[in-house]
């Protein structure tokens, strides 16, 4: 009786499992390169919705601002709650230095 020897890889075989791994490896890399591309560009727009939202309430607060000082609303307030007025010509006096 003759025992079943295992048959020798034809020529080859071996280069052929290294290209296979390495292709199998490269699509892995390609789908992981992509997975992390998607991410970064959502982070990317979720900053630059952040950002515009910013510049926005920044644009608001300018206005605010611009409104607390504007010149016809200080002097209304140093008339009616300081009780200040524009002295007249006679009152004004020049200080030499």
């Amino acid at each position: 009786m003759k025992r079943n020897q295992a048959k020798p890889l034809p020529a080859g075989s071996l280069l052929l499992l290294l290209l296979f791994i390495g292709v199998l490896g490269s699509a892995l890399a390609v789908s992981y390169s992509a997975h992390v591309h998607r991410q970064l560009l959502n982070g990317l727009f979720d900053e630059l919705n952040a950002r515009d939202k910013l510049q926005a309430e920044w644009g608001r607060l300018i206005l605010e601002q611009s409104t607390w000082t504007a010149h016809s609303r200080i002097e209304n307030l140093a008339v009616a709650q300081l009780h200040m007025r524009i002295p007249e010509p006679a009152e004004v006096q020049l200080v030499k230095p």
